[in-house]
Order: C-alpha cells, then structure tokens, then sequence
C-alpha cells in the first residue's frame, strides 16, 4: 500500500528546498464524481480563488477547468511528478474513487493510458506533501456509494464512516497528515480555500482535523448554528409543507442540529445557505450521506418523536422542552411557521406594531 513507502522515497522533499523557496505546487485530479466541488471552488468570492492561491503562495499544475494543456501535455506533467523531477505539495482529489469491477478499477480509467485513475491516485498520493480529499465523493464515497453501490466507489481514507477507503488507515502524507477530508455536497467554496491557504503558510496541523479528516475551523460547528430559522426550532414552530417559514427539523427532514459545518455563519456566495433556500439540511458533509433510512423531505419519527434528535441532547430532556416550548409558542410564531410570507409581524402581545 502507498502508506508502507518511506517518507520521502523519490528524494523529492530535498530537491524542493533548492527550488524557489515558500511557493507550493498544487495539482488537482478529477475522479468519479460530478465535478460540482470545481464549480463551487469557482464561486469562491472571500477571498476569490485567484486572490486565495496568491495569499497561499500556491502554483496551480493542473485543474480541468483552470488549465488549457492538451492530453499530452497533461500526461508528461504527471510523468514529472512520478519521475520526481516535478516536485508536487498538494494533490486534491475531487470525486469518488471507483474500484469496479472486482477491484481492478476499469470502470474509471485515465484517458489516453487505460490505466485505472485509481492507481494514478496510489503513485501520486505518497509523493505529494498534502492530499486532500475535495467534497463527501472523496472524503468517504458520498452519494456515487450509495445504494448498491456497483462502481465499488469508496473516498480515500473512508468507506462511509469506516476507516479505510483506498489509501488505508495507516496513510500519511509526506507531510505527516492523514487525507484532508473537505466534505460537503459540493463543498464550500470557502471550505476549499482556506484549507488551501492554511496549507501554504504551513497552519494547518493534526490538531486541526476532527476524527474524519475534517478541518475544524467548519467541522467544530454545526449547521444548526446561525440558522435564520432558530426562533422558530426554540419554540417548536414548525413548517409542514415546503415554502413555509417554520422550523424544518420537525416535520420536513432537517437535521442540522446534528451535521457538522458552519454553512449557516459562512453564507454561500455571500448569501445563502441550503436552509435560508427553504431546503432542509440533509447532512452532506458526513461520512453517512447518501444512505439515509428516509426520504430527504421527511423527518423519521418513533411515537411521534424524531428519531435523530440534537446532537449531545438527552432524548427527555429535548422531549420536556419541547412540550413547554410548544405551550409557549406566541401565536405570532404559529402563524408565520405556517405561512409563505411573515403574517404577523413582531409586535406587542396585543398583535399591533410597536
């Protein structure tokens, strides 16, 4: 396996400290995927992607929607880089990896070689200083696992939420990290980026990971946090049909008290987030995404009790809550929880404007 090679077995890592000193090389490779995580990492806009490779001191190699090289081209760069006289620091991957049919991974082959772009990936892992695993595809499967899940996809370090994937376990980077798991469904733009700009000013360590390789600075949050719709989960007001201002977790299939991600304190392009769009969160960036046991749009329940309940609270005590939040509820809440547009504006108890 690629995790059992020395460190740095192509004395690559020597060769770099002679070449221009604090710039990093950065080659990005498409696996089984949509490439959705590329059309995100383009809307970027705080920093903007070009701003954010400046700020990283970051040489792109190869991206397929950055670079104009032919297929030739393409090849004899990643020649260089096996042949260790490219040097290579980060290796972003984006997308599944398909190990189908039996292992041999021929159902994804790299264009031009036949060769499967697994084992491309397997070469070049151990060479790069970082590999980093761009979107849930790559970080554990994602939804190309799912199901039946004939391609045999798998991440790189995860098969779900079991440690393992294609690159093993055991997998370091030269660098001494496991894969970077940027996770989400796409992934933020801004996910992306500060990883990338963190990586070239040497900031992000082993520390900075969670138990799946995801970068705290967004991992330690929930999606929960700064959602638009908290007064309304406080009180229990809940939405009952698509459209409707209240609460999603109740009724409508949010689970962003549970999933992991700053989606609602970064808004996306600026602006907006899955559940600011009148969508409940389905919990793209966790290693389970894709084989939830009920539809998106539906919220299981067990005696009228959901069954996936706000992460690190008692089931009674969530259920006392909510009984008292629910008797509490002002019938402003009620109202607008039910309706399209804010039918009741704040006011005093009487209902009349201040």
């Amino acid at each position: 396996m690629p995790g059992d090679l020395p460190p740095d077995a192509s004395g690559i890592a020597a060769r770099e400290a002679a070449d221009e000193p604090g710039r990093h090389t950065l080659f990005w490779l498409q696996s089984g995927g949509c490439g959705g995580c590329s059309m995100s990492l383009l809307n970027a806009d705080s920093p903007d992607l070009f701003a954010a490779l400046d700020l990283g001191r970051i040489d792109v190699l190869a991206h397929p929607s950055l670079c104009e090289a032919s297929g030739e081209d393409h090849h004899a760069l990643i020649a260089e880089i096996l042949a260790g006289r490219q040097p290579l620091d980060i290796l972003c991957v984006e997308g599944a990896i398909l190990r189908g049919p039996s292992g041999t991974g021929r159902f994804h082959l790299q264009p031009g070689t036949g060769k499967p772009v697994m084992r491309l990936v397997e070469e070049l892992a151990p060479i790069a200083r970082h590999v980093v695993a761009i979107g849930s595809c790559t970080a554990f499967g994602g939804v190309s696992a799912a199901g039946d899940n004939v391609t045999e996809a798998c991440g790189l370090a995860f098969d779900g939420a079991e440690p393992g994937g294609l690159l093993g376990p055991a997998f370091r980077s030269r660098s001494g990290l496991p894969p970077i798991s940027i996770a989400g469904c796409p992934t933020h733009p801004g996910w992306i980026v500060e990883t990338l700009v963190q990586l070239g000013h040497g900031t992000l360590g082993a520390s900075d990971l969670d138990a799946f390789g995801r970068p705290r600075f967004y991992a330690d949050h929930l999606v929960h946090h700064g959602c638009t719709r908290n007064e309304f989960y406080e009180y229990k007001a809940s939405a009952k049909e698509p459209g409707q201002l209240g609460c999603l977790m109740e009724h409508m299939g949010c689970i962003g008290t549970q999933v992991h991600g700053d989606c609602n304190m970064r808004a996306w392009n600026g602006e907006g987030s899955c559940i600011r769009g009148g969508y409940p969160c389905i919990g793209c960036t966790e290693p389970r995404f894709g084989e939830r046991d009920a539809p998106f749009l539906e919220t299981p329940k067990r005696g009228g009790i959901p069954v996936g309940l706000p992460t690190d609270m008692p089931k009674a005590w969530f259920v006392a809550l909510a009984s008292l939040a629910k008797a509490a509820t002002p019938e402003r809440l009620r109202r607008n929880a039910l309706s399209e547009r804010i039918a009741v504006p704040p006011g005093k108890a009487s209902g009349k404007p201040k």
